[in-house]
């Protein structure tokens, strides 16, 4: 039942409760309160009274001796209709006897309050007086006070019901703008954001995570239509050359040289296809966290010397020397730390000038891989790693080779080695570093 109701309603009915509460507790404090005041001003009143008895009685000793006192006996009484007066002897026989008068006519139920003590104060086993004092007027003050207390508890409650209702849904107004915010939300309306200033405190902070979640949900979502855009255009090309190649070829008659030429020509296009659309599997896999790279212990001083090695013969054709600096021992899994590798170094040669110099520095828990080049804008440097992005749009180096998801392959495998990769651009010198965990 509680799991339906609104929130705005369970803090309206926990404020009437705590108002009831508070009420009834004020109430039942102030009724005893009230009862033992009434209690004391009774016994100082009955205490006051017994010393005139005493003084009127004298030195009664038993009935006989009653009977000139009894008209001043009355007479006081009469003073005083809300007390009575009861005379017994130490044998308990009754010698004088006297009930409150007030309310007798009314018929209704009285109430009544004792005191008893022994007439001369030295003979505690003598003569003993009863004081009886007619409280009804008090029990009524009481039984009306309870009733207020109820009467008052209950508008309590309702009034603070209302206000709590009032209050909550005025305190509440922030969440539903936030919901308001969210109902708002989609593909194409992805730049609306709340005003953390205008929250309360509490929900300053739930605000700029909310703010902040809608930034990384639009910055996603144009990084997705970035990439659906250049997914299409990197497969509209070769497709559109394999199309054209394959309707050129098939317009008229050939020769069988070149009917073979022209499916050599369609096999690379293929081959690169291929390629592509198997990075593409790789980085989805490595997305949702479905890559799990082997551990074992690797000395890349080997591996980086055997990619260059591989490399030598394509460094030598531009003049560009390559150096191995250091020694670096981690745990790892050793075909994709060569990918990387790999593809750091074909990065770096396909942007060195000629002449150039290409340096691997391999130091405790980190490697980088450093190559001459124009400086890279510090803006761009972040999104190298994104999927088809080109620090220039403008050079196409390799085009027909590289789609652009070389650097993207190597920040998933870092990452999925718990490591972290970065690039640096300064004073003509582009330096990749790989952070390995310690």
């Amino acid at each position: 039942m509680s799991a339906r109701l609104s929130l705005g309603l369970r803090l309206s009915l926990l404020f009437a409760a705590c108002t009831a509460a508070v009420s009834l507790l004020a109430g039942i404090i102030f009724s005893r309160a009230s009862e033992a005041h009434f209690i004391e001003l009774d016994h100082q009143l009955m205490a006051g009274k017994l010393a005139i008895f005493r003084d009127v009685l004298g030195d009664v000793g038993g009935p006989q001796q009653l009977a000139p006192h009894t008209a001043e006996l009355r007479r006081e009484l009469r003073r005083h209709p809300d007390l009575g007066l009861r005379l017994q002897g130490a044998d308990g026989a009754t010698w004088f006897e006297q009930h409150p008068a007030m309310n007798m006519a009314t018929g209704e139920e009285q109430a009544f309050r004792e005191l008893q003590a022994p007439l001369e104060p030295r003979q505690r086993d003598g003569a003993q007086l009863t004081l009886i004092l007619d409280i009804t007027h008090h029990q009524h003050f009481l039984q009306r006070m309870q009733r207020l207390i109820w009467m008052t508890m209950g508008l309590s409650a309702l009034a603070t019901a209302l206000f709590g209702a009032w209050a909550a849904r005025a305190s509440l107004r922030p969440l539903r703008r936030m919901s308001e915010v969210a109902a708002q939300v989609s593909a194409h309306s992805l730049t609306t954001r709340l005003d953390a200033g205008q929250m309360p405190q509490e929900l300053r902070g739930l605000a700029g995570e909310l703010n902040a979640m809608l930034a990384r949900l639009e910055e996603a979502f144009q990084r997705l239509s970035a990439f659906s855009a250049d997914i299409a255009h990197e497969l509209r090309t070769p497709l559109t050359g394999l199309l054209t190649q394959t309707q050129v070829v098939l317009s008229r008659t050939r020769s069988l040289e070149d009917y073979r030429e022209a499916l050599h020509g369609n096999l690379e296009e293929l081959e690169r296809l291929t390629t592509m659309v198997n990075d593409m599997l790789f980085l989805a896999k490595a997305d949702h966290g479905l890559l799990s790279p082997s551990s074992q212990p690797l000395a890349l001083a080997g591996e980086v010397d055997e990619l260059l090695e591989f490399y030598g013969p394509l460094a030598e054709e531009k003049s560009i020397r390559l150096e191995r600096d250091g020694e670096l021992s981690v745990q790892g899994d050793r075909a994709l730390l060569r990918r990387v590798l790999a593809n750091l170094l074909d990065n770096a040669l396909r942007f060195t000038p000629d002449g150039g110099q290409i340096r691997v520095r391999l130091e405790p828990g980190r490697l980088s891989v450093e190559n001459p080049g124009r400086e890279i804008p510090a803006d761009r440097l972040p999104r190298l790693f994104d999927r088809f992005f080109r620090a220039d749009p403008a050079r196409r180096e390799g085009q027909g080779e590289h789609a652009g998801l070389g650097l993207a392959i190597c920040r998933s495998i870092v990452h999925a080695h718990g490591g972290e990769i970065r690039c640096e651009s300064a004073e003509g010198w582009t330096r990749f570093v790989i952070e390995f965990p310690g």
